[in-house]
């Protein structure tokens, strides 16, 4: 019997069990995928924790990427032998999984099965905030938080390759040279400089037409003074805790600013839409425009620790896990 990685109760790394899982055979619309790399994100910790309420016991992890071994019913598109990779919905930390049919990509020839587990949620995350949320054209200034994480180093990279002057924020000196490297004209170290009065000086004042904000409680007031008057606020992750209730009237006061709150799940929620967001994604990867870093593996057994490590904020790029 295949194993995988399951959660009984919320609570800290601890929880995360190692243990077999019963997998049937494929349903209609279904397919029977052997997964040979697993993507972590800061979601699958927030499942773990409660804070994300899912039906427990729930084996945890949104994306991975690995091999077709069976099809059920009604399936046309796939095939055993292909390559495929999914985000969405829960279960791909374990070795064999069921996924629906319409929720997966074929995986184009060229891209490593460890770069496509890495990229599913956090690069379609990025192609949906630059393309659809705020349309990035060339000549904006951008300002993109924790830009030395998984989505941050996309989002740099895109950005850059998009014409825009990313302005990055990391939390070290270490993580500001990753930040550099993927594509952020300017670096403001969080803990030792004020982000609004940086990002006003390199603006000349004018502060920038949109936040990417992913680590929530801590930055959020600092992202809408950053803001430019009509600016957009994309509060899209909570790396530091959720953002506390707030008196809209802020919005107005700072600029008559907008803010959304938006998820890859609204977004992909049309299979068009998912199809489109991957093929946007694979392109850019396979040109060489963006590079996905995947810095960190561990045995899928040791997910406990990789969200430990995630959680300390002691990765950078991406983290995959290896049946």
């Amino acid at each position: 019997m295949p194993y995988g990685i399951r959660i009984h109760e919320t609570g800290g790394p601890e929880v995360l069990r190692w243990e077999e899982v019963e997998v049937g055979k494929p349903g209609p619309g279904q397919v029977l995928v052997r997964n040979t790399a697993v993507g972590v994100n800061f979601i699958d910790t927030y499942h773990r924790t409660g804070l994300y309420p899912v039906n427990l016991p729930a084996t945890l992890g949104m994306e991975g990427a690995g091999v077709v071994e069976a099809v059920g019913p009604r399936v046309t598109e796939f095939k055993p032998g292909d390559r495929v990779a999914y985000a969405q919905p829960i279960g791909s930390y374990a070795e064999l999984a069921l996924r629906p049919a319409e929720r997966l990509v074929k995986i184009p020839a060229g891209v490593d099965d460890r770069i496509a587990a890495a990229m599913m949620l956090k690069g379609m995350t990025a192609q949906y905030l630059l393309r659809r949320t705020y349309r990035v054209k060339a000549g904006d200034t951008i300002l993109v938080h924790a830009a030395a994480g998984g989505v941050g180093q996309i989002l740099c990279q895109w950005g850059k390759h998009l014409g825009a002057t990313v302005i990055g924020t990391v939390g070290s000196d270490e993580k500001a040279k990753l930040a550099k490297k993927a594509g952020c004209r300017h670096v403001i170290v969080s803990s030792r400089e004020k982000i609004p009065e940086r990002v006003k000086e390199i603006t000349r004042g004018k502060g920038v037409p949109v936040v990417y904000d992913g680590i929530g409680k801590d930055t959020f007031t600092d992202s809408l003074d950053c803001l430019a008057p009509l600016g957009l606020m994309v509060s899209y992750g909570n790396a530091s805790g959720a953002v506390p209730p707030i008196n809209i009237g802020i919005l107005s006061q700072k600029g008559s600013l907008f803010l959304t709150r938006p998820t890859l799940m609204t977004y992909v929620a049309k299979r068009e839409d998912l199809v489109k967001s991957a093929r946007e994604l694979f392109a850019v990867v396979k040109k060489g425009a963006v590079k996905i870093a995947v810095n960190q593996t561990y045995p899928l057994r040791e997910a406990a620790q990789a969200h430990r490590d995630l959680e300390a904020r002691k990765t950078t790029g991406s983290t995959v896990l290896l049946p």
